[in-house]
């Protein structure tokens, strides 16, 4: 019998949805894959019930319907201030998740060499792989959250081809400033490599940080790949609706990738999704306060659990020190399962690093959630003493 691929070898099941399936064995408060558990926007949900009556039931074009590109364009335009234009510089996709694999095989070929900040989230080092390119790594603190640059400029000279950049970051929170943007933007030029970047956290920034997209930097929008999708802003992970946008000539390259992974994303969808486009900024801005309210009261209890952990700038994620008499932080995940009742997910499997002294939760659920999970949390000081290394 043949011998399946090698480039798949380095894969494992997801460290990520492993931690789902544990907590769902175990019962736990999932705070490790980050999923809503509150609905979207009612403006949705009666577009979507709607839609289910009238259609579109059918094939949409496969780089997205062109009303969906429409209301697409026009928000992303409003944020950003760019001009891009629905019949060339957007192809919708399956989820950011397929965005970031069209744009890597996009503009990659095998053999050559993407460069990747670490920590990452897990699908990075596989979208590279899978391409027949070569991940290379730029270490950020796991404290501080900078990078050293010129780690970053011995990295690039190498030769890469592309960047991928995810601000805000997951799993970190960290979000990305004006100075170091334009530092890498100065690096993409020397150099000449595109950006990937993974902006599905665009709308959840915590004062006083404040997103900035990469592509409205001079002379970036070129070479820029932005990634996003509607998973995150309007609580729909499971609508599965993403896109890419950027220069037209990567763009037509982007279709027929996307073309031949996926045909096209769900046309009912597509349709229902509008109505949470054509909203005003006024949706944001509570988007905003309630993911800060959210944050404050889970910070609220690691603080009384006398756990450390580095305050997000942005996305909805906070890595949390794991307690000193701990040495292995997958170990320590899954007992937090078995004996808190709370699921987190260890933080080695974002590192290229040996860091095993973080686990990483969520905060995307409701307040009464977030206030059982707390509560469990408190259980760690009392029962930290029967843990065994």
């Amino acid at each position: 019998m043949p011998l399946p691929s090698k480039r798949t070898d380095i894969f494992s099941e997801s460290i990520i949805r492993k931690m789902t399936r544990i907590a769902n064995q175990y019962n736990a408060i999932n705070l490790s894959q980050g999923f809503p558990d509150f609905d979207p926007p009612p403006e949705l949900l009666e577009r979507l019930a709607q839609t289910c009556k009238t259609g579109p039931h059918q094939y949409a074009i496969t780089w997205g319907a062109k009303n969906f590109r429409d209301a697409l364009v026009k928000k992303i335009n409003h944020c950003t201030g760019l001009s891009i234009e629905s019949e060339k510089n957007i192809v919708v996709t399956c989820g950011s998740t397929e965005a970031m694999m069209a744009s890597v095989m996009s503009v990659c070929d095998p053999g050559d060499k993407v460069l990747i900040f670490s920590p990452f989230y897990e699908n990075y080092t596989a979208d590279t792989v899978l391409t027949g390119a070569l991940p290379l790594y730029i270490s950020i603190d796991p404290d501080t959250l900078e990078f050293d640059r010129k780690e970053f400029e011995k990295a690039a000279s190498q030769g890469v081809k592309a960047l991928i950049l995810c601000n805000p970051s997951n799993p970190t929170g960290k979000v990305f400033t004006i100075d170091e943007l334009e530092f890498i933007a100065s690096m993409a030029t020397k150099y000449d490599f595109f950006v990937i970047t993974d902006e599905v956290y665009e709308h959840i920034v915590y004062p006083p940080y404040k997103h900035i997209y990469f592509s409205t930097l001079p002379g970036m929008f070129d070479r820029t790949l932005s990634c996003s999708s509607l998973s995150k802003t309007y609580s729909i992970t499971g609508w599965r609706l993403g896109y890419v946008f950027g220069n037209e000539k990567i763009l037509d390259r982007g279709k027929k990738v996307h073309d031949f992974l996926t045909v096209g994303a769900a046309a009912p969808l597509q349709e229902a999704a509008i109505a949470g486009l054509e909203m005003g900024d006024e949706y944001y801005a509570e988007l905003q306060n309630e993911y800060i309210e959210k944050k404050d009261l889970f910070l609220s209890y690691l603080d009384k659990a006398g756990l450390e952990y580095i305050d997000p700038m942005g996305a909805y994620y906070v890595m949390v020190k794991i307690p000193a008499e701990v040495s292995d932080d997958n170990h320590f995940a899954e007992w937090l399962i078995k004996n808190c009742g709370v699921a987190a997910v260890p933080g080695s499997c974002f590192y290229r690093e040996p860091v095993h002294s973080y686990i990483r939760f969520h905060f995307v659920k409701k307040k009464e959630t977030l206030i059982q999970a707390g509560e469990k949390l408190l259980l760690i000081k009392q029962k930290i003493g029967e843990y065994r290394r």
